[in-house]
């Protein structure tokens, strides 16, 4: 298990992308696009705009409240733990196995915020990754040589643990 320390908490603040104010301002620039989504809201918005992500990780709350909203829409679910704070071996393998087939929700137990990071690295170049900026808006990060380049520095300040994650 991969975990963020505390005092690196601060590299993860700032968005990693595009910050929108709203789902409805980066709709035009869906159209044709592979896209992925992390959150809750983010991903109901969409869904309910017609349109169906490659793939969606959710949680079940926002802002650490319950949000009971999962989307019918996919084909395939998938779960993951995952503790707050951290990146497990099977929300990582999650991922790897939604990016190869398309039509997957993956419901965590735990939090799926940090799962932007390991989505851009896993994630094909062209593809756009959409996640809730919790007071500010949505984010959006298009998969570059240098957004995975930015994702390998930012997964460094991770540590493994050695746990597994059923302790």
């Amino acid at each position: 298990m991969l975990k963020l320390p505390p005092e690196k908490r601060h590299f993860f603040k700032a968005p990693f992308g595009t910050l929108y104010a709203d789902c409805k301002d980066v709709l035009p620039l869906l159209e044709g696009k592979t896209v992925y989504t992390v959150g809750d809201v983010v991903t109901c918005h969409l869904v309910r705009q017609g349109v169906i992500p490659g793939m969606a990780i959710i949680d079940g709350h926002t802002m650490r409240s319950p949000f009971n909203r999962s989307p019918i829409v996919f084909k395939k679910r998938l779960h993951a733990r995952n503790p707050a704070g951290t990146l497990t071996r099977e929300l990582l393998e999650a991922l790897d196995q939604a990016v190869q087939e398309p039509g997957v929700l993956i419901l965590v137990d735990g939090e799926e915020d940090l799962a932007v990071i390991p989505l851009v690295i896993a994630a094909p170049f062209g593809a756009l990754i959409l996640y809730g900026q919790p007071g500010e808006g949505v984010v959006l990060c298009e998969v570059t040589p240098a957004a995975k380049e930015k994702a390998r520095r930012m997964l460094a300040h991770f540590v493994e643990t050695g746990e597994e994650q059923d302790e």
